[in-house]
């Protein structure tokens, strides 16, 4: 932090000072070009703020304790915007992070109750209120004095009631005070930053990504987070999609639900990745957690599909009976159809080595055509890298979808296209949740539980196939048609001679180390001729 301005005693925030806290931890080593954009646009963020908050942050670092962990400085910087706590959300479960960085950051999931006991007890005369008034009274409903929890939006007030049946227990979610008000602040300034981000990229000699619209799309997202109303027809949408999936438990929604509060089913139990579990049960809730929250909506047939949009650790509980409870449905991913018909052919591709048809599926994903020489190269490239090394007894890498997803990564940040937004959503679902599979402990790999329910599903709708036309696919939950199929299965009786020539392409272009020193072995004198007349 500097003051570089004394006469205006307002304080602004430098890239040095960013990058003294540790900042630069929050990126994995393959992204270190990008620290130095990250440290100065996260510096233009915090000082295009009001002073206000721009000096609350500042004292806030200046009362912790002058030797408190870095960590622990990030985390408290983090939680003082909105938007900022929520990225700390995404990263906590991150395994290329310090362990003393995620042990810090898992605390934004689910953090204390923040808020003053005089606004908690204005807070709670309300919705005594509120519920008093409403169509269906409960007299004897009792709201607890302190919130259970607070998130990066809002804080959680469990209550409980009495009827003929006995008693119940809820919680009421409601915004925190001032954070809408802090949200737009921040939101406000995102078309600033990205221009900032724009020009400091290009200055830097970065590839030239699409700021304006990631940063849009951010902002959409967050003021989502915020519509409680919204948040509510998702709790509906998922009891219906779940309603068949005993595993899984969706809060049911109470009748003093409002736009400005949700009520709902008090949940008990304690976060999944946190669970002490015996290794056989940790592995049952981590094929179900994948079953559950990834394949099932993803070999769904509805467009579109609907994913949980934040499955940070906070969100996932395991029950008392040994569900998995699945909270906070105020952001989905609802990835349409179309998208998961092209994720599904260019997976189809990867497997079978079918280099234009993957080019085809990533353009109908991203905007660039698939005879771009730079996809083409990328392409080549992924699938090359599912071929083990020259001389290695390595397994051959299976073209899943972490398999996918990180070809697309790589080329969104070679500035070569810009992915579907309900796509990137759905790539920090996966993210998220793979995070919290890793501190489970499981060792499931999300793909092959996907691949899995996908072959299930074929099997299932095979009997409608007859009824389908060749090229719709339309009602098919596998994403593929008839004469897609069809061609699938001739390309995999094929693949084995792209294996082998991928392999064989792979060694000879390594191979230059098997003659190095080598020469031809001498050539015998030749037999003396006599002269032809």
């Amino acid at each position: 932090m500097t003051t570089p301005d004394a006469a205006a005693d307002t304080f602004t925030f430098d890239p040095a000072w960013l990058s003294a806290l540790g900042v630069g931890a929050l990126l994995p080593r393959s992204l270190s070009q990008w620290e130095p954009l990250v440290l100065e646009g996260l510096a233009q963020f915090l000082n295009t703020l009001p002073p206000a908050r721009i000096e609350a942050i500042a004292q806030t670092q200046a009362s912790l304790a002058l030797d408190a962990p870095l960590p622990e400085r990030i985390t408290t910087l983090l939680l003082q915007c909105p938007t900022l706590h929520k990225l700390g959300q995404v990263l906590a479960r991150q395994q290329h992070l310090p362990q003393a960085l995620r042990e810090q950051l898992r605390q934004l999931e689910s953090t204390p109750a923040r808020t003053d006991s005089g606004t908690v007890a204005a807070l709670r005369q309300q919705l005594q209120s509120h519920v008093s008034a409403s169509a269906t009274p409960a007299a004897q409903l009792v709201i607890a004095e302190e919130p259970l929890a607070e998130g990066s939006v809002a804080l959680v007030l469990p209550f409980h009631w009495q009827d003929k049946q006995g008693t119940h227990e809820g919680v009421f979610k409601v915004l925190r005070p001032g954070v809408a008000q802090q949200l737009d602040e921040e939101l406000s300034v995102l078309p600033q930053i990205a221009a900032f981000l724009e020009q400091r990229g290009q200055a830097l000699q970065l590839p030239a990504l699409d700021y304006s619209g990631t940063l849009d799309g951010v902002a959409r997202l967050l003021r989502e987070e915020i519509l409680l109303e919204r948040e509510q027809a998702h709790l509906q949408a998922a009891h219906a999609l779940y309603a068949c999936t005993p595993a899984i438990h969706i809060p049911a929604l109470l009748p003093w639900s409002a736009p400005w509060v949700t009520a709902m089913e008090r949940i008990h139990g304690q976060p999944l990745a946190e669970a002490e579990l015996p290794h056989h049960e940790r592995q049952r809730l981590a094929s179900i957690a994948i079953d559950a929250l990834l394949a099932q909506p993803f070999w769904s047939p509805d467009d579109p599909a609907l994913f949980h949009g934040d499955l940070h650790g906070g969100n996932l509980m395991l029950t008392h009976d040994g569900r998995l409870a699945v909270l906070d449905w105020a952001l989905i991913a609802p990835m349409p159809k179309p998208a998961r018909e092209a994720v599904v052919a260019a997976m189809i591709g990867g497997i079978t080595l079918d280099a234009r048809q993957l080019r085809k599926a990533v353009s109908r994903l991203g905007n660039i055509s698939p005879d771009d020489p730079r996809l083409v190269a990328s392409v080549e490239q992924a699938l090359d890298a599912l071929i083990p090394p020259p001389g290695s007894m390595a397994v051959p890498r299976l073209a899943g979808f972490d398999w996918l997803l990180g070809l697309l990564d790589q080329l969104a940040l070679d500035g070569h296209i810009h992915v579907d937004p309900a796509l990137s959503l759905f790539r920090k679902t996966w993210l998220s949740l793979a995070g919290v599979l890793a501190d489970l402990g499981g060792e499931v790999s999300p793909d092959l539980p996907l691949i899995q329910r996908g072959l299930s599903q074929l099997l299932a709708e095979w009997p409608r196939r007859s009824l389908a036309q060749p090229l719709d696919a339309s009602a098919l939950g596998t994403h593929v048609s008839n004469a897609e199929l069809a061609h699938a299965l001739m390309a995999a009786s094929m693949s084995g001679w792209q294996w082998a020539w991928r392999a064989s392409a792979r060694f000879w272009s390594g191979a230059p180390h098997l003659w190095s020193g080598w020469a031809p072995p001498p050539q015998p004198a030749p037999s003396p001729t006599l002269p032809l007349r």
